[in-house]
């Protein structure tokens, strides 16, 4: 069984900067990607920042362009782990944002997990 599991939300002012934590935990033989996304209520999640890891390719690292200079992702391969830093945060970052991990179970599949989501409140 995996699980994925995120911290750091919270309330912050305009300006002001979160860290967003989410760890992968299970029977896993590997991750390809983990990433952020986010969702406000009535509308689609969308993706935040995503970092992709191949043997060919190495590792690529996609922001949206709303947050591009602002948010920076990073990963701890070895522990499972994805870290999300929220600098310059504005009223418009202010949704559910979940963390989602393509995952290689032992058991030989493949999986998308996702996250319960971490509240960010940014206050204007």
């Amino acid at each position: 069984q995996v699980q994925v599991v995120e911290s750091g939300g919270g309330l912050v002012q305009a300006g002001g900067s979160l860290r967003l934590s989410c760890a992968v935990s299970g029977d896993i033989l590997s991750i390809d990607a983990m990433g952020w996304y986010r969702q406000t209520p009535g509308k689609h999640r969308d993706l935040v920042a995503a970092t992709t890891t191949t043997i060919t390719s190495g590792t690529r690292i996609t922001y949206a362009d709303s947050v591009k200079g602002r948010f920076t992702i990073s990963r701890d391969t070895a522990n499972y782990t994805v870290y999300l830093q929220m600098n310059r945060l504005k009223p418009e970052d202010t949704p559910v944002y979940y963390c989602a991990a393509e995952i290689n179970p032992m058991d030989g599949s493949t999986l998308r997990g996702w996250g319960q989501g971490t509240q960010v409140t940014v206050s204007s």
